[in-house]
């Protein structure tokens, strides 16, 4: 059976077989049978790493080691607020910063960064993602968003809107215009509009 360690653009955490691309964690969140009981996260260093780095090896939700979060590419680790690891990915982190200081005109360190990426993601006291809504044209690629008619989140990349599933994405549809309801949140938008630049999502 599964383990409940998979995150989707949403940023719930749910149990599925699919592999991911990516890992992750927000701090310890299973008990000693790798349940994982209420809480959501433990820090506000939400973070996206390498499955594998410097041959480290983790046995998968250890007792008292932090739980460990797979995501299907960047583009779902943003959707859920986390940013590139300092450490694992850290020329990809560099390259999140500098976008980070042309979006807002100022260095940032990765806890100033984090910070404000907590307030933007995720209400505390309903552990529910913050949402926003905008004109579907003003988005950049790698933005997922969600249409009133498709059940699935969608990641915009130029003309199409590919449909998200655990393994990977669905056939795209035609690009549309007008309001959407935004996952990504907008501090990330704004480094994305800055020239972040997102490696091709899976499978699109």
């Amino acid at each position: 059976m599964p383990l409940q360690n998979r995150v989707t653009p949403g940023g719930e955490i749910i149990a599925d077989p699919a592999r991911g691309t990516l890992m992750g964690n927000r701090g310890i969140l299973h008990d000693a049978q790798q349940r994982l009981g209420v809480a959501r996260w433990r820090h506000p260093h939400w973070i996206f790493c390498r499955l594998t780095f410097k041959g480290r090896r983790r046995e998968v939700m250890a007792p008292h080691r932090y739980t460990e979060l797979f995501f299907l590419d960047p583009a779902t680790a943003l959707a859920a607020g986390h940013r590139p690891c300092c450490e694992c990915r850290r020329e990809d982190f560099r390259r999140f910063q500098a976008a980070w200081r042309r979006a807002f005109g100022h260095e940032a360190s990765a806890g100033a960064i984090d910070r404000v990426l907590h307030k933007a993601r995720v209400e505390p006291r309903l552990r529910r993602q913050i949402r926003f809504e905008a004109p579907l044209d003003d988005l950049p690629d790698g933005a997922f968003v969600l249409l009133p008619d498709v059940p699935s989140p969608l990641l915009l990349q130029r003309e199409w809107l590919h449909p998200w599933h655990p393994g990977g994405y669905g056939p795209p549809r035609q690009r549309c215009s007008g309001r959407v309801s935004v996952l990504t949140p907008a501090p990330t938008i704004a480094v994305l509009r800055a020239g972040y630049p997102l490696a091709r999502p899976v499978g699109t």
